[in-house]
């Protein structure tokens, strides 16, 4: 009788243990797959909307620099720092207000450069000037906004003025297009387009 209610307990425990076993495997195969991480702005939509038509004017007075428009150049300037003077730089307070004080710090820099290509007449100074607020767009102002747009490239020339002065400038493209040697050089004319190299690209965070 002992021997019976032994092997009855035994088969029990077998079955229960088969039984755990069994679920487990079954609960292992009913998990989710994995899915990747949401990735939240940090700035509202408006103020990436206004930051992606700065970024916008920027490349479209660097396209007319390439064509060696000095007019359109003027005119995407003037749009450049009216897109500047509207980004609501006051949401950065919530990041530090020293953020918030240093971005508009660069604002002014930028409207100030933009400015003066819209005064000069000579388009050689007029691209020295775009360089200067290439420099100020990176690393200072994308980087200070914490920038969340789309790939931008960061791009150099070593020979952008007087064939040993090097400049740089951003593109939303990988290719070089050069803007300060262009497809009008009075010396290289359409030959130089392509000078420069990428030396560095700015992806959100």
């Amino acid at each position: 009788m002992k021997k019976l209610f032994l092997l009855i307990v035994v088969i029990l425990a077998g079955f229960s243990l088969y039984w755990f076993v069994l679920r487990t495997k079954d609960t292992k195969r009913e998990k989710a797959p994995k899915t990747a991480p949401i990735v939240l702005n940090t700035h509202s939509d408006t103020f990436n909307l206004k930051v992606d038509a700065v970024i916008d004017a920027y490349m479209k007075m660097k396209d007319a620099f390439v064509e060696a428009d000095g007019e359109l150049a003027k005119q995407y300037a003037i749009t450049f720092s009216e897109a500047v003077a509207q980004i609501p730089l006051e949401e950065l307070s919530a990041d530090s207000g020293s953020i918030r004080a240093s971005a508009e710090a660069i604002a002014n820099d930028l409207k100030a450069n933009a400015a003066s290509i819209i005064t000069q007449k000579d388009i050689t100074e007029m691209r020295k000037d775009f360089s200067s607020l290439s420099d100020q767009m990176y690393p200072g102002f994308v980087k200070m906004i914490n920038y969340e747009g789309s790939t931008l490239y960061v791009q150099s020339c070593p020979m952008a003025f007087d064939d040993e002065i090097a400049a740089n400038w951003l593109s939303k493209e990988a290719e070089v297009i050069n803007p300060y040697l262009g497809k009008k050089h009075p010396k290289y004319k359409a030959g130089m387009l392509n000078c420069g190299e990428v030396k560095d690209s700015v992806t959100r965070n």
